[in-house]
């Protein structure tokens, strides 16, 4: 892709959470999950790469010990739409006995989020939790509710603050949806 083709994509996209916005939302989770875990002492996992600038901004309202890990799991490989599973890493770090904390940009259809909370609980983990910085509201049934929820998105294509569209614009301090 061309720079003018992705600074079209960025110029004809509609702002649907501004960045004061999203800084509210992250401080609002802060709060919440250090009230929930801060004595828990947590492994978090990033999963990668759409949660990296999520979970970057909000591990540092996270005022309490925890460890720092990631896996890498995608359904979109760039493409507008999720297909099969692809596990690319796994956590270097033991979850047996542990406490988890699962960073996500993101939960669309909640598939890939299942699948990693289900992986860490058959590896021993002693609780699993959830954040993600937006719940897209698709209109049906997901196989999980993340336990921590940031901002409720309308069911639209959505990219900035570590959301891609082709790839691109995760930098992005605000939300944007292409339009229909």
């Amino acid at each position: 892709m061309q720079i003018t083709e992705a600074q079209r994509i960025l110029n004809e996209a509609e702002l649907i959470c501004a960045a004061d916005e999203v800084a509210a939302a992250m401080d609002r989770l802060g709060a919440a999950i250090t009230t929930q875990l801060a004595e828990a002492f947590p492994l978090v996992l990033t999963v990668m790469g759409g949660a990296v600038v999520f979970a970057g901004q909000l591990l540092t309202r996270l005022t309490f010990p925890l460890q720092c890990d990631y896996v890498h799991v995608s359904r979109y490989n760039n493409a507008t739409r999720g297909s099969e599973l692809q596990w690319v890493r796994e956590t270097h770090q033991p979850v047996s006995g542990r406490s988890v904390l699962v960073l996500d940009d993101i939960l669309d259809e909640g598939i890939t989020l299942a699948a990693i909370k289900a992986r860490l609980l058959a590896q021993g983990a002693a609780a699993v939790y959830t954040a993600v910085l937006a719940d897209k509201q698709i209109g049906c049934d997901k196989p999980l509710v993340a336990d921590f929820i940031g901002l409720t998105l309308p069911d639209r294509y959505v990219f900035g603050c570590g959301m891609d569209v082709a790839g691109l614009w995760r930098n992005l301090p605000a939300i944007y949806a292409l339009k229909p």
